[in-house]
């Protein structure tokens, strides 16, 4: 949670302070409780400010989330993973994080944002900097890392909405085993240029 110092806070505008007292509120609550679990009633509490204001600051809870969450896949180490099961371990983590209750409805929201919320969007971008290129550069070629965690992100992000979002009913069917049999082996050709054996 980020706490504001004293020289901070008289730097910056009522405004300004409200927004960070509302975005700290809801940063708590959305730990704690998840998307679903924590309302604007429950963060314009915290704050100690009429609900209102959170809608006139922030708009929406999409808009909100997408401001306070802060996105941490926890993406295994490909490096030190058998290159040959790389692919796979990636599917698999990605499952967790999408089925998971604490963060996959979060991450719902976070995709759904982005298609019309410019910093949800920014957001992504961020986690696709920061967390997906690093990962897959540490096991290939540095030179086309970017090109390759992309396609890594279009087939991931491509599998999250058409089975979370849109809830295509073949896409939904598939189980876990199913997804792994088939995703794992294009992520492997992606991160590694190879198929999986």
């Amino acid at each position: 949670m980020h706490f504001m110092t004293q020289n901070q806070t008289k730097k910056l505008s009522k405004s300004d302070r409200t927004r960070a007292h509302i975005l700290d509120a809801a940063r708590t609550l959305f730990a704690v409780h998840g998307y679903d679990g924590a309302s604007i009633r429950d963060v314009a509490a915290r704050a100690s400010i009429d609900p209102a204001m959170v809608i006139r600051y922030f708009r929406s809870k999409d808009e909100l989330f997408a401001r306070a969450a802060i996105v941490d896949l926890r993406l295994p180490e490909l490096r030190v993973i058998d290159l040959a099961v790389v692919g796979e371990t990636l599917i698999r983590r990605f499952l967790e994080i999408w089925e998971d209750a604490a963060s996959g409805p979060g991450m719902t929201i976070l995709l759904r944002s982005a298609m019309s919320n410019d910093f949800a969007a920014e957001k992504l971008r961020e986690v696709f900097a920061n967390q997906v290129r690093p990962v897959v550069a540490a096991v290939g070629d540095q030179a086309d890392a970017g090109r390759r965690a992309g396609l890594v992100s279009s087939q991931l992000l491509g599998l999250a909405m058409c089975r979370y979002l849109l809830r295509l009913p073949p896409v939904v069917a598939l189980s876990h085993d199913e997804i792994i049999r088939e995703v794992g082996p294009t992520l492997q050709r992606y991160i590694v240029g190879q198929d999986a054996p």
